[in-house]
């Protein structure tokens, strides 16, 4: 959790809040690369990229 509250911290102090939206983007692209491959939908989400 300290990560989180440094990555708050950065974010807050720089300004720089539109980072916000790009890592949670790649975040949830992960986990469903992640959680998808061994499922019936891996052929469909092989196609998004």
């Amino acid at each position: 959790m300290s990560f989180l509250k440094e990555f708050w911290a950065f974010l807050r102090v720089r300004k720089k809040f539109w980072l916000l939206p790009v890592i949670i983007l790649f975040g949830l692209f992960g986990a469903l690369l992640i959680f998808g491959q061994g499922s019936a939908l891996a052929p469909f989400i092989y196609t998004l990229y």
